[in-house]
């Protein structure tokens, strides 16, 4: 099971070089599975078994069933579909020494940049194109090894592996071809999307790793593979959301964009997306803004993000109690400055969960001299104020080009999810909370 669902998981990630494939895979698997997509600039006509969803920016999507049977609250799971990586630049071809050609880029998030040079590369993204009087998006994938940042000789920097402080503008650019190359990058990547390159009006084009996923270690125990982070999480929470049985809330399959800079976009874990959805649902249902609320309080969100396993080579970095390790079950995040959401009521809610999807769990807490990231939930509470923990699964180089994970904790996501999904947790009383889920 495990080395099936990772070869899907592989299918996902390869099949998503950008944050507007991701959401469009997402998209394609909505329809299949019988979704009907919903407009914010349209009114929204809801019925009991319903499944609907809907897009922002083509590069965030929130999904959803509606009950037959009376609702309870909401039961949100939130990921992400941005990772960190190069965005190319407007007018990016730069001649070199006459003979080469390279494409000027700019960092999008914290990124370990090392591992970027000597391999694969290629662009991804969306192109706005003019056709029949109208903007239309285009996405687009040159779907070949195009492009690679070439290190410097050792002979030329002798203190190389002393430790390297790299500079983007200069150290970082992508060679694309020789001299021969100069004018040709929007009509190849115009042909690659095909359209004209006169028709091609603006464009969100992004570097990404070539590399294939890969099943290594001793026993087959380890996956490698680009963008893990953050589409492990959201590929496990679309696989329990379409795998779920009905229950006394509504389900949420949520995933956002641009977390990696802040989520301060329209289509970000800070904008009014997921707050416009839900009151969109309540409203399109017949429900009052108190109706409202009261399904608030009655819901639970999942911050799905994945989380620091210990290293094999720098165990004395992660906390001494809190030792999360890859395969050892999906992680509850802590913070004490609230950079995760997690407190004790969460945790013990999710714990529970766990429990009956027959899943391990795991801790993460940041050492308290090492100041650790943050992540979509406590920002998405500056929106939706529901109760929420922050989880993940562990990995290794997270941030790099090529992250590692271990290949059981897919699976126990899944599970995880699936019973999320189909539970509600409801405050009972004061200090008090159930978490309901039908008998299948």
């Amino acid at each position: 099971m495990s080395v099936q669902l990772t070869r899907e998981l592989f299918d996902f990630i390869e099949g998503s070089p950008s944050c507007f494939h991701a959401v469009e895979s997402m998209r394609r698997q909505l329809d299949g599975a019988g979704y009907t997509q919903l407009l914010e600039s349209r009114p929204w006509s809801l019925a009991p078994g319903g499944k609907y969803y809907v897009v922002r920016n083509g590069s965030s999507l929130i999904a959803f069933r509606i009950p037959e049977t009376e609702i309870c609250g909401f039961q949100i799971m939130a990921s992400h579909s941005d990772s960190p990586c190069f965005k190319i630049k407007e007018n990016p071809e730069m001649e070199a020494e006459g003979h080469y050609i390279k494409l000027n880029v700019e960092k999008y998030g914290g990124m370990l940049m090392a591992p970027w040079f000597d391999r694969p590369l290629s662009v991804a993204g969306r192109l706005m194109v003019r056709e029949n009087g109208q903007i239309k998006v285009k996405l687009v994938n040159v779907d070949r090894d195009l492009l690679m940042i070439p290190n410097l000789a050792i002979h030329m920097n002798r203190e190389a592996n002393d430790g390297m402080k790299y500079n983007v503008q200069k150290d970082l650019l992508p060679l694309y071809g020789d001299e021969t190359a100069k004018g040709s990058f929007q009509a190849l990547v115009a042909e690659a999307a095909g359209v004209s390159p006169e028709a091609v009006t603006g464009s969100d084009l992004f570097l990404y790793n070539r590399m294939p996923g890969s099943i290594w270690g001793a026993n087959r125990e380890f996956i490698s593979i680009g963008r893990l982070d953050d589409l492990q999480c959201a590929f496990s929470s679309l696989k329990g959301f379409l795998e779920a049985e009905e229950g006394e809330s509504i389900p949420v399959h949520c995933v956002f964009d641009n977390e990696e800079v802040g989520s301060g976009t329209r289509q970000g874990a800070a904008s009014t997306f997921l707050y416009d959805t839900l009151a969109n649902i309540c409203g399109a249902l017949g429900k009052t803004m108190m109706e409202y609320r009261r399904m608030l309080a009655a819901s639970f969100m999942l911050s799905a993000d994945n989380a620091q396993g210990v290293h094999p080579n720098y165990g004395e970095k992660a906390c001494p109690t809190n030792r999360p390790y890859l395969n050892g079950g999906i992680v509850l995040k802590y913070s004490a400055n609230q950079k995760y959401t997690t407190d004790g009521i969460a945790a013990a809610v999710f714990k529970e969960i766990c429990t009956m999807a027959e899943v391990p769990y795991q801790n993460y807490v940041n050492r308290s001299d090492i100041l650790g990231g943050s992540t979509l939930g406590n920002i998405s509470g500056t929106q939706v104020a529901v109760a929420t923990a922050d989880i993940g699964l562990a990995q290794l180089a997270m941030h790099s080009p090529y992250e590692t994970g271990g290949i059981r904790d897919t699976e126990y996501l899944v599970k995880a999810a699936k019973v999320f999904f189909e539970s509600s947790v409801c405050e009972t009383g004061y200090g008090s909370f159930r978490i309901q889920r039908k008998a299948y």
